[in-house]
């Protein structure tokens, strides 16, 4: 079986659990014997761009011509059984599924946020949960709000994208919801049943976890929806140490909430951007996880790549995460004094829950069993000789 996989990673300074997944992915098939078709661009490479092509840019979220022409080589020369589409934004654009079909290729798409009908992917904006342009045919809103990157002008062009791909989106010939939630999110989409299919991601395994730590961890991007402000704010209603630590990964906006946290507490550890074996290290170091989002989050790796490590998981019951956690740790509402009111509960219960929180990850989102779930998906569709 040949399969193209087609994803626009996103830039390197902000760390993006997709990229991981699509990464990881890949080598999963590659190991189950499917020839895998990379297909991929990189926002990286936005800066290097010749003049040419950055005057094309702003059009590229509707049409990426570069793109669509090597994409057609490609079908042409290898003839793959079936795309699959992640990230199409912003340099391959949501054409490459009209581009696959137009060469008799049937198009998965695993849905990793609402871009089909938020412009930013979020349903969040200004610190709150947002639904605003859920059932309009254009994203007026996001251009009101300046949903996209805070211009008016990109929120412009990301409703226009919207509008224009609305039937390519509905064309897609099956989709990988990540939950029950994402598949609920497509049904007022209008996606029927029968093209969806919910299918978790899977993370590599780490092997056999350590002994618990101590304290708490959080790992991700530092910005307003992944909730350090929540986190920081119910850890301070609590007399320094009395909780163990709480140690912070990851960079981004936020950033200077985190150092000045750690700064005014003995029992905040900043740990900055780590790579894999530091995030390893740290989920070591640790007894309990943190995901304090404040949207929908649809399914975050780092929460699996914690169950994995056999970390149970407080979070909020927002998006995927409870889905997420289950059994394995505790769902909150995301207030402040919620999370105050549990931590003390759930950090002294965390180290009896390690061995759920693993046994979650093997029956669930272990490669194998995750693999052999796409495997079916791509079978269900491949092309067939004419």
């Amino acid at each position: 079986m040949k399969v193209v996989v087609a994803h626009n990673r996103y830039r390197s300074e902000l760390p993006s659990g997709e990229n991981v997944i699509v990464d990881q992915e890949m080598a999963q098939l590659a190991a189950a014997g499917v020839t895998v078709l990379p297909f991929l661009r990189n926002s990286d490479d936005i800066p290097s761009l010749s003049a040419a092509q950055k005057v094309l840019l702003p059009i590229s979220p509707i049409w990426a011509p570069a793109a669509q022409r090597d994409l057609t080589a490609l079908l042409k020369r290898e003839r793959p059984d079936v795309l699959h589409l992640h990230n199409p934004y912003p340099l391959l654009s949501p054409w490459v599924v009209r581009t696959a079909h137009a060469h008799g290729v049937p198009v998965v798409q695993t849905v990793h946020n609402y871009r089909q009908v938020c412009a930013p992917g979020l349903y969040f904006r200004d610190g709150h949960a947002c639904h605003e342009c859920r059932g309009k045919a254009f994203a007026l809103p996001a251009i009101k709000h300046k949903c996209y990157r805070g211009s008016t002008a990109q929120s412009a062009i990301m409703a226009t994208t919207l509008a224009v791909h609305r039937g390519t989106w509905r064309s897609v010939d099956r989709y990988i919801a990540l939950t029950g939630a994402i598949a609920d999110h497509l049904r007022d989409f209008g996606i029927p049943d029968e093209r969806i299919v919910v299918k978790p991601n899977g993370v590599d395994d780490p092997g056999q976890p350590a002994q618990p730590g101590e304290g708490l961890l959080f790992v991700g991007r530092l910005s307003p929806e992944k909730g350090l402000g929540l986190l920081l704010d119910a850890w301070r209603r609590h007399p320094d140490g009395s909780l163990g630590t709480l140690r912070i990964v990851g960079d981004g906006e936020l950033r200077p909430l985190a150092e000045q946290a750690a700064a005014e507490r003995r029992d905040v550890e900043f740990l900055g951007p780590q790579d894999r074996a530091g995030v390893r290290a740290a989920f070591r170091a640790s007894a309990l996880f943190a995901a304090p989002s404040t949207w929908h989050d649809v399914l975050p790796t780092v929460i699996i790549e914690a169950l994995a490590s056999g970390r149970p998981v407080i979070g909020t019951t927002l998006g995927g995460i409870p889905y997420l956690i289950d059994t394995a740790g505790f769902a909150v509402p995301p207030t402040a004094e919620d999370w105050a009111a549990a931590l003390p509960d759930a950090l002294k219960a965390a180290p009896t829950l390690s061995d759920t929180a693993r046994r979650r990850y093997e029956q669930t989102f272990h490669p194998d069993v995750v693999t052999s779930k796409l495997l079916a998906v791509y079978d269900s569709l491949r092309r067939r000789p004419a």
